[in-house]
């Protein structure tokens, strides 16, 4: 065990093996706690970054957090799994877990490794904690790994522990979430988890505990439910256009029956990122190959109506040039997946954009945070500087995340710059009686 808290309890010490988004953001909060921390990952430059106090990408917050955990020597970073284990009471395993190029199933080849370069060097009894989103069952497979590899054997034990992240809220989310769920195959491991998050415990933050599997599985229920009620309202947006009925009017109504309540029934552009769709066709692919396929059959229409999205918003696009994208000057406000980030995965801004520039379009591109992923990803497209930058001489101007300096536009502002007054608002994001009042043609995906 490691230092003691301000109470005199002993804390454990902790490992977190994986630096990208979920394990840099749980390595520096843990530290900010009070806690040890030593974070792993194979990627040398990115441990150089972190250890100098670089985050190696957007979260509000998290750069000021890390810079103070460094300086209070309760972290640092290393490539070596030695290290790590030597140092380490609880290992936190956060490593990606991606869908496999060609097929919706989860690639767990990453958490595979992890767990075979890291056990070799467990000589003494601890606990690793999984809180990557993995298929169910894939636990009793790294639990057995673990016990056949490590020096210590059946001492170390596995447990599992998903997050929750929502990234731009990735801070709070970690150090004041809205439960913790601890899968544990005995109380010893139950009681180690409880020492590994004892100051959030002490908030009153409620603690689901239960078995592997069931901890397997509340990730992707999460994700599963959230995807389904957000292509629920879009879904409802696609009848809207065929009736002439307003889906924002809608979801309003729907959203004061405290049965559905109003959180992610907002219609759009829909999900993307690098969690919600993946995340749901491994689900489906998993319950494929344990036999009850049917009962989550229902996810590949989700998936399905989020897909469509994307094309009818080039529809929309098309239909406010007269029929014709080829030639025209189209800005496009947005790249990153949702705001606060600069995570470009899945993200439907950009498969939009990119769409529009196959069709002919002259596209030009602006978010806050993402541009240079979004120049690394897609060199072929045409970035700017700002808002009006994009928006210089534009037929069509095209809100595709929702961030807050977007929403914030003045029309006329908008409209001293570009050709033609025409947007449509692929986020319900824009007041449309304010830009129609300003002399725009606005649209958005199931509104009149």
């Amino acid at each position: 065990m490691g230092k003691t808290d301000m109470g005199g309890t002993e804390l454990p010490r902790l490992t977190v093996i994986g630096t990208g988004y979920l394990g840099a953001t749980h390595a520096i909060c843990m530290a900010s706690l009070g806690y040890d921390v030593v974070g792993l990952d194979v990627d040398s430059k990115k441990i150089e970054r972190l250890q100098s106090g670089e985050v190696p990408f957007f979260e509000p917050g998290l750069p000021e957090l890390l810079g103070k955990a460094l300086a209070s020597g309760r972290l640092r970073f290393t490539t070596s799994y030695a290290e790590a284990a030597e140092h380490g009471d609880v290992h936190f395993v956060c490593v990606g877990t991606p869908q496999q190029p060609g097929s919706d199933a989860c690639d767990l080849s990453y958490i595979d490794e992890t767990i075979r370069s890291l056990a070799p060097h467990l000589t003494r009894r601890c606990l690793v904690a999984g809180k990557s989103t993995v298929p169910v069952n894939t636990a009793a497979h790294l639990a057995d790994l673990l016990h056949e590899l490590a020096p210590a054997g059946e001492e170390v034990e596995l447990a599992w522990n998903p997050e929750f992240l929502r990234e731009g809220f990735a801070i709070d989310d970690t150090l004041r979430p809205d439960r913790l769920v601890f899968g544990v195959a005995s109380e010893w491991a139950r009681e180690q988890l409880t020492a590994a998050f004892q100051p959030i415990i002490d908030l009153g933050t409620p603690v689901v505990v239960t078995d592997l599997a069931t901890a397997e599985l509340v990730k992707v229920a999460a994700n599963s439910f959230l995807a389904t009620k957000i292509s629920y309202i879009n879904a409802m947006a696609e009848v809207c256009e065929a009736t002439g009925a307003d889906v924002r009017d809608l979801a309003k109504a729907l959203a004061y029956d405290d049965r559905i309540g109003g959180r992610f029934l907002q219609p759009g552009l829909g999900f993307g990122g690098g969690c919600l769709p993946k995340d749901i066709r491994a689900f489906a692919h998993r319950a494929e190959e344990i036999g009850v396929g049917q009962a989550v059959s229902f996810l590949r229409e989700v998936d399905a109506i989020n897909r469509r999205r994307r094309s009818r918003t080039i529809d929309l696009v098309r239909e406010l040039l007269g029929g014709q994208l080829d030639g025209k000057k189209v800005a496009c406000l947005g790249a990153a997946f949702k705001p606060n980030s600069d995570d470009i995965r899945d993200a439907p801004a950009l498969d939009v954009a990119r769409t529009m520039h196959g069709l002919g379009a002259t596209v030009r591109v602006y978010d806050p945070a993402a541009l240079d992923n979004a120049r690394r990803a897609y060199p072929e497209l045409r970035y700017g500087t700002s808002a009006l930058d994009v928006a210089r001489d534009a037929d069509v101007v095209v809100l595709l995340t929702e961030w807050t300096e977007f929403r914030e536009i003045q029309p006329s502002a908008l409209a001293q710059v570009v050709r033609h007054t025409r947007i449509v608002d692929g986020r319900h994001a824009l007041d449309a009686d304010v830009w129609r009042a300003a002399g725009w043609e606005y649209r958005a995906l199931g509104r009149p």
